[in-house]
């Protein structure tokens, strides 16, 4: 039995080890990284999530919120945010922890126009009853888009790999 072009394909898979083919995907990995942190910026800026910015700057490689890890021989990549609230704010929230048995809490701060700020010295403040905010699933949005764009640009780069070595 003999398949055509099977030798051609071995042949260009062992010039590709040879040749840096590990150095070029880890590129294209950190590549499509920083692609993803890009798309979760935009769609947490297109659901209206940002407030100040502290969210939208956490997905910016270098933020001291960031998760952003590469490894390269086994080629993982790991994106994320520390910001405690980062998953309520997609997910959705209570305005009170139900655990607490409360209807109601207060919450020390100013308003600034029609922003309010966060400050727990402040003898002013504003109460909270107790509800659901929805989250606007500004992170499941962005992977949704991710995925369809990962697969056609893994497919295309492999396709590129190959036809170079």
């Amino acid at each position: 039995m003999k398949i055509e072009g099977l030798d051609e394909l071995i042949k260009k898979l062992k010039n590709a080890a040879n040749g840096g083919l590990k150095e070029q995907m880890a590129l294209w990995l950190e590549a499509m990284g920083m692609e993803f942190l890009d798309i979760v910026q935009e769609e947490i800026i297109r659901t209206e999530t940002v407030d100040f910015r502290n969210l939208l700057n956490s997905f910016k490689k270098g933020d001291s919120e960031n998760v952003f890890e590469l490894k390269s021989g086994g080629l993982a990549l790991h994106i994320g945010t520390n910001l405690e609230y980062a998953s309520f704010a997609n997910d959705g929230h209570f305005t009170i922890d139900p655990s607490k048995n409360q209807d109601r809490r207060w919450v020390p701060g100013r308003w600034k126009g029609d922003r309010f700020e966060y400050d727990p010295s402040a003898d002013t403040g504003m109460l909270l009853k107790f509800q659901w905010v929805d989250g606007t699933g500004y992170w499941d949005n962005a992977l949704a888009i991710f995925e369809k764009m990962f697969t056609k640009s893994l497919e295309k780069k492999v396709q590129q790999w190959l036809d170079t070595f």
